[in-house]
C-alpha cells in the first residue's frame, strides 16, 4: 500500500519539517476524529449521541507539548473528547485505551530517535496498532478542508491523573503472584524517556532494590548516551554498583535490552529465547515470529526445541500481523521489541523484562543460563547511501554479487539487502559462523552496491 504520511509505525520525522508540524498534527487529529465518528468499528459500544474519546500520551521530548496541543485541537474540532496523560510509555497508552474503553490511543514519540525528531502513532480501542485500511482512511482526509463542528458539539479535554498508577499495577499483574524480587539489586535505565516515573516503581514494588539512571528528562536528552540504544551506560552502572543485572528501555519504553552482573549485553533475540524456553516448560509453544534481521542462531535454537519459526519484515507491526495470521503468541526483533501476547496486546519493555525475570526466579541461575547453548552468530551491518529513485532490486551487478557471496557462505550464513524505511540507505547485512568471513563478505557486497550507485 502506497502511503503519503504513514510509515510502518505512524508518522515520524524532524520537528518543524513536514509532516511534524503543528498544522499537520491538527489536521491529522481532525481527520482521525472524523473517521472515528463515521466508522462503526472505531465507535465500539458507544450509545447514540455519545461522543467518542481518545487518549493522548507522549514521551519527554520538548516538542511533545506543541504536538499534543495541536492534536487536541484537531480532535476537539471534529467533535471527539480527549483524555491527556502526559509522559507515558507507548505500551501504557495501548493498555489505558483498552482499560478505559476509549476509541483510540495516540502516542507522540519518535521512540529511540534523538530529541529533534518526533512522531505520532495510533492504537485501536483493543490496544493494537490500527489496521492498514483505517490508517489509509485517516491519511486520505488529512488534506481535506478542516470544518469545525458546531460549538455545542466540540470535544472536551480532561487529564487522567491516576494513569501512572494504573499502568504500574498492570505491569505488576503480568508477574506471577507467587514470586517476588526480594534479594535482587537491579539497575534500571529509562533513557530519560517516558518510563522515567514508571519503571523504577514497578521493580521496587515487587521487592527489588532499585537504582535508576536516565530518569532526569529535560526535553532534550532523551536517548542521549543512555537507554536500550546506548547500553554501555547501564553496563557501567551494573558493574560499579555490583548489581545482579540491569534493564535498559528506550525513549518510549517498548524496547528492552538487559545486562548481566558481568556487564554483558543481551539483545531481543536472546531475551525472547529466554521467555520462550520458560513458557515451553509450562506447556506447548505453537510458534515464534522473528524478522529478516533475527539472528540465524535463534532460528537454529528454536529448531532444536521443535518450535516452528517464521520471519516477518522488519518492524513490530509486521511481527504482530504474522502472529495474528498464525495465531501464535510470541515474537520480536533483535532490537528489543518483544511481543508476549499472553500478557499484553503490544510490545512492552517493562512487561518483557518481568517475563525474563520470572524465568530467572523460577529456574535460578543467571541470564546466560536461560539461553541454553545458543550463541549469536556474528552479524555485520553496513549502511550504503542511495540516490533517490535508484532501483537496487533490479540492478544485475548487485543481484549477481549477492547470489555469489551467499553461495560462498555454503549454508553457514545468510545475506540480506534491505532499504531503510526512514533514510535513503541500503542496509547490507551478512551473518554466519565465521566472523572474519562475515566481515569480508559484507564489505565486498557493500562495495558492489557503492559501485553500482556511483555508476
Amino acid at each position: 500500500m502506497t502511503r503519503k504520511y504513514f510509515g510502518t509505525d505512524g508518522v515520524r520525522g524532524r520537528v518543524g519539517q513536514a509532516p511534524i508540524t503543528p498544522d499537520f498534527a491538527m489536521r491529522l487529529g481532525y481527520s482521525a476524529g472524523k473517521v472515528m465518528l463515521a466508522d462503526e468499528s472505531a465507535r465500539g459500544h458507544l450509545k447514540a449521541g455519545e461522543r467518542p474519546a481518545v487518549l493522548i500520551g507522549k514521551d519527554t521530548r520538548i516538542s511533545g507539548y506543541m504536538l499534543e496541543a495541536a492534536l487536541e485541537a484537531g480532535f476537539s474540532a471534529a467533535g471527539v473528547d480527549v483524555c491527556l496523560v502526559g509522559p507515558m510509555p507507548t505500551p501504557a497508552v495501548a493498555y489505558l485505551t483498552r482499560a478505559l474503553r476509549l476509541q483510540a490511543g495516540i502516542v507522540i514519540s519518535a521512540s529511540h530517535n534523538p530529541y529533534y525528531d518526533n512522531g505520532i502513532k495510533f492504537f485501536s480501542a483493543h490496544g493494537t496498532k490500527l489496521d492498514d485500511a483505517l490508517e489509509a482512511r485517516i491519511e486520505a482526509g488529512i488534506d481535506e478542508p478542516l470544518v469545525c463542528v458546531q460549538s455545542a458539539d466540540l470535544g472536551r479535554a480532561r487529564r487522567i491523573d491516576d494513569a501512572a498508577g494504573r499502568y504500574i499495577e498492570f505491569c505488576k499483574s503480568t508477574f506471577p503472584n507467587d514470586l517476588d524480587l526480594r534479594g535482587l539489586k537491579i539497575v534500571v535505565d529509562c533513557a530519560h524517556g517516558a518510563a522515567y516515573h514508571i519503571a523504577p516503581h514497578v521493580f521496587h514494588e515487587l521487592g527489588a532494590e532499585v537504582s535508576s539512571i536516565g530518569t532526569e528528562p529535560n526535553g532534550l536528552n532523551i536517548n542521549k548516551e543512555v537507554g536500550a540504544t546506548a547500553p554501555r551506560a547501564l553496563s557501567n552502572a551494573v558493574l560499579a554498583q555490583r548489581a545482579d543485572f540491569g534493564i535498559a528501555l528506550d525513549g518510549d519504553a517498548d524496547r528492552l535490552v538487559m545486562v548481566d552482573a558481568e556487564g554483558k549485553f543481551y539483545d531481543g533475540d536472546q531475551l525472547l529465547l529466554a521467555v520462550v524456553r520458560s513458557r515451553l516448560r509450562q506447556g506447548p509453544v505453537a510458534g515464534v515470529v522473528g524478522t529478516l534481521m533475527t539472528n540465524l542462531a535463534f532460528e537454529h535454537a528454536l529448531a532444536d526445541l521443535n518450535i516452528p519459526f517464521a520471519r516477518a519484515n522488519v518492524g513490530d507491526r509486521y511481527v504482530m500481523e504474522l502472529l495474528r495470521e498464525k495465531n501464535w503468541l510470541f515474537g520480536g526483533e533483535n532490537s528489543g521489541h518483544l511481543l508476549c501476547l499472553d500478557r499484553h496486546t503490544t510490545g512492552d519493555g517493562i512487561v518483557s523484562a518481568l517475563q525474563v525475570i520470572s524465568a530467572l526466579r523460577e529456574e535460578g541461575g543467571d541470564l546466560a543460563g536461560l539461553l541454553g547453548k545458543m550463541t549469536l552468530y556474528p552479524q555485520v551491518l553496513i549502511n550504503v547511501p542511495l540516490i533517490k529513485g535508484f532501483s537496487w532490486k533490479d540492478h544485475p551487478a548487485i543481484m549477481a554479487e549477492r547470489e555469489r557471496l551467499e553461495l560462498s557462505l555454503a549454508g553457514e550464513g545468510r545475506v540480506l539487502l534491505r532499504a531503510s524505511g526512514t533514510e535513503p540507505l541500503l542496509r547490507v547485512m551478512v551473518e554466519g559462523r565465521d566472523a572474519d568471513k562475515v566481515r569480508a563478505t559484507a564489505e565486498m557486497l557493500a562495495a558492489a552496491v557503492r559501485e553500482a550507485v556511483s555508476s
